[in-house]
């Protein structure tokens, strides 16, 4: 009888402005896929290349993991900070030991800011129209 071997898979769900990525963490070499391109293609911007990796630097985990993730709503850096939010919040599902040194690097806390919303009677969120005494 040939024993299968299991493989470990962690999944999480990362948010930043209006950006939402599921990810998916297995046992492999280091590949990053995101909607599936490679993460060099889908983000070309060097900036957001290193902040993909800054995650899984902090947690010294370099070359052990396959990641996949599928992200939706937004711009390209915020796509990349729900990406880099899922993966921190995998990764700290997966091994709890890792949690500290991610929770250290600001990697779970989700950044909650958003553009506000158009008031009505006003031209913007803020702006006002100009006032007249007469």
């Amino acid at each position: 009888m040939v024993k299968k071997k299991e493989t470990v898979e962690f999944a999480a769900t990362g948010r930043r402005k209006t950006s939402v990525a599921r990810v998916r963490i297995k046992e492999g070499t280091g590949g990053i896929v995101v909607n599936g391109l490679e993460a060099n293609t889908y983000f070309d911007t060097p900036m957001l290349q290193e902040l993909l990796l800054k995650p899984i630097k902090a947690a010294g985990v370099e070359g052990k993991y396959d990641i996949i993730a599928i992200v939706k709503g937004g711009g390209k850096s915020g796509q990349c900070g729900a990406v880099v939010h899922g993966m921190a919040r995998a990764l700290s599902v997966g091994d709890e030991t890792l949690k500290a040194a991610l929770k250290k690097g600001g990697f779970l806390s989700r950044d909650a800011r958003m553009k506000e919303r158009k008031k009505p009677g006003q031209p913007g969120a803020r702006k006002r129209f100009q006032f007249s005494k007469r």
